[in-house]
């Protein structure tokens, strides 16, 4: 399953490790972040449930970019 979220970030950089940030996290199959649109698109691994993995992306994020902002 794939879903976009809405994401709020200051630099293209910080995009970056939050995007590598995603891609680390339990039951994400595949992150991509694009800063000039800010979104976040997220492939789940099977049988994962979305709203709790996101909750952990947006956790292992936040420790990168504080004031970062994923949109759920």
């Amino acid at each position: 399953m794939k879903k976009t979220y809405k994401i709020d970030v200051d630099c293209a950089n910080c995009a970056n490790k939050m995007e590598v940030a995603a891609q680390k996290t339990e039951g994400v199959k595949d992150a991509t972040v694009n800063f000039m649109a800010l979104k976040m698109k997220v492939e789940f691994e099977e049988g994962a449930e979305p709203a709790e993995v996101m909750e952990r992306v947006r956790t292992n994020c936040k420790k990168i970019e504080d004031d970062m902002e994923i949109f759920l």
